[in-house]
Order: structure tokens, then C-alpha cells, then sequence
């Protein structure tokens, strides 16, 4: 079979990390390159080269990433943060290879969680009710503020004591209480919904380190993905997340336009994203039928260890000596 070259952003990261599993578990001759703003990574060892590239955001970053894709003759780019789905998909024209994102325009509104906020009340899509910091009424009796954009917990304030004070860089929701529950669902190229799969889920610093399958939510969910693929630009893997409140009320508060980093779990219950994506991406194929199953996941730390090395720099690819354990 030919060889196929796949381009994996942040590989430094959770989700970076459990796509290069899973593209290494399907047994495919598939050569991949990461990519970090980072140069030496925990990701690294699952790679066959890597490369340090700018911030997404960067002016510098299309270039690097155009010089990359020509340099190793790259078949698909899977990106893994939600700034270079944006980047990327806004500059799909010029990068000269395929990207797995959904349009720049629909990536932007969902970079955004106060964006997000307007554009699910502009569809009638269910979302937790959203202000800007000048903007708050003083309605509720706890609150959040959170950055608008940004990823993890980083910047999250519970019941800050002068809201008002906060820049428009900020937001604030109602801080719903209950169970926090995860849903992935894909969308196919052809605008269609593949299917989706639910996780009640523990945090631990702002990642998942506890989860388990649930289908409790099934019907009312598919109702809330069903507008949010109508209202169009979604394509791939697409993460949403709610809190289940005392009440039984699903209320979504975040949505992530990419593959999320609970895609290793997935993969290993039935739904397996970073399949689909390279079966319709890379090798034009219909993507395989979702067969799920029940299943419980934990999260360790474990190591990638490099005897004998004294310079990190020389630590970029899998040809390395390492131990993981």
C-alpha cells in the first residue's frame, strides 16, 4: 500500500497525543509529522519527524506550516487546538493539501464561547444563557466568568466580586451545578450526521481524568446536534459539553470545533473519530459504522523515558532509544 504522509498538530498536548495513537493502532502505512510550539514534546516518540512551528495566530505560522507540507509531501492535516482549526480552514486555498476542520467561518463563532452564545440563540440551539462583563444584570445567584477564548480552566473565576470590572475579553454564565457530561459527534463531508457518543465525565485540572459511557441523554442531545449540523459548517469530529442540572435540564456551555482529548477513550468504546477522519480524508472512504459500547476510563500519568540522552534537541522523532513506562 502507498505511503501516506498525515501532518498532527500539537502534539504536545492531550488530544495531539491520543490522535497519534490512534493513527498508529489502525496498522496503516501512514507517516506522520507532528508539529508544536514546542520543539521537544511528549508526543514526540509517536512521530516519524517533528518540527517547532509559530502560535496559530502568528504571522508566521501559514508559512511554516506551507513549507512543512511541501517539504514532506503532506496528504492531510489533522489539527488538534482551536486556533489552528481556524488558521487552517482560513487558509485551506493557499496550504496546498487537505484539512480536517470545519469552515473558517463557523471554526471562528465556536473560538468564542460569548460567539457561540449569540450565534446558538440566532438558531434556537440550546446554550447557557451568556453576558459581557458590562452587560451582567445581577440575576443569579452564583456565577462564572471565564475568557472567551482560551481552552482547559485557564482564567475561570467563580463569583468574582466586582464582575463589572472585567474586559470584554471576558464572560459570564449562570455556574450551573450537577453532572458535567461530554458529547463527540461527527459530521461527514457530505454534511451529514455519522453519529455521536455521550461520557459522564471527572475533571482534574481542567482535563478529564475520569469517565463513563451514558446513553441517559441520547434523544434530547441529538435534538441539540441536529441544529447545530443544520445551521451548517460543521465537518469531522465536533466535542459539546453540558451540565445535567438537579432537574434533568441538559444545558450546553461549550463547544469545541475539533477532536477532543477524550479521542483515545473513544476510540476504545466503539466511536472512533480519528478513524473517520483519516478514512474520509485521507483514503476518500466512507467512514465505518458506529458501534459503541458501555464502558468506565481512568486516566495515569506514565513515561517516556530517554536513557543515555543529554540533548533534548536530538529527541524529535521515534528513532530515538525510549522507554515507556
Amino acid at each position: 500500500m502507498e505511503t501516506k504522509t498525515v501532518l498532527v498538530t500539537g502534539i504536545g498536548g492531550n488530544v495531539g497525543q491520543g490522535v497519534l495513537r490512534n493513527i498508529a493502532s489502525l496498522n496503516k502505512n501512514i507517516r506522520i509529522v507532528g508539529i508544536d510550539i514546542a520543539s521537544f514534546t511528549a508526543g514526540n516518540h509517536l512521530c516519524d519527524v517533528t518540527y517547532k512551528v509559530p502560535y496559530a495566530y502568528d504571522s508566521l505560522y501559514i508559512p511554516a506550516i506551507q513549507e512543512i507540507v511541501t517539504k514532506e509531501k503532506v496528504d492531510l492535516i489533522i489539527p488538534t487546538t482551536d486556533y489552528e482549526v481556524y488558521y487552517l480552514s482560513l487558509n485551506k486555498s493557499t496550504i496546498g493539501t487537505g484539512i480536517a476542520a470545519s469552515d473558517a467561518d463557523t471554526a471562528k463563532i465556536y473560538l468564542d464561547k460569548y460567539l457561540t452564545f449569540l450565534h446558538h440563540c440566532e438558531k434556537d440551539i440550546p446554550f447557557a444563557k451568556s453576558w459581557l462583563p458590562k452587560d451582567y444584570d445581577g440575576s443569579c445567584e452564583e456565577i462564572i466568568l471565564k475568557p472567551r477564548e482560551g481552552r482547559g480552566s485557564r482564567g475561570i473565576q467563580k463569583n468574582p466580586p466586582s464582575p463589572a470590572n472585567y474586559s470584554d475579553e471576558f464572560m459570564i454564565q449562570p455556574l450551573h451545578k450537577g453532572k458535567e457530561i461530554t458529547t463527540a459527534f461527527y459530521v461527514k463531508k457530505n454534511g451529514a450526521f455519522h453519529g455521536m457518543f455521550t461520557m459522564e465525565r471527572e475533571l482534574s485540572n481542567g482535563a478529564t481524568s475520569k469517565s463513563i459511557v451514558t446513553k441517559k441523554y441520547d434523544n434530547e442531545i441529538m435534538l441539540i446536534v441536529e441544529k447545530m449540523i443544520a445551521a451548517g459548517g460543521l465537518a469531522g469530529s465536533i466535542n459539546l459539553q453540558c451540565i445535567v442540572d438537579e432537574n434533568e435540564q441538559i444545558i450546553p456551555f461549550e463547544v469545541n470545533c475539533r477532536i477532543s482529548g477524550t479521542n483515545s477513550i473513544r476510540h476504545n468504546l466503539g466511536f472512533q473519530d480519528v478513524k473517520y477522519t483519516v478514512q474520509e480524508y485521507l483514503y476518500n472512504e466512507e467512514p465505518d459504522e458506529v458501534k459503541t459500547i458501555n464502558g468506565i476510563a481512568v486516566r495515569l500519568l506514565y513515561d517516556v523515558i530517554y536513557p543515555g540522552a543529554t540533548n533534548e534537541t536530538e529527541l524529535n522523532n521515534n528513532s530515538s532509544s525510549f522507554i515507556v513506562y
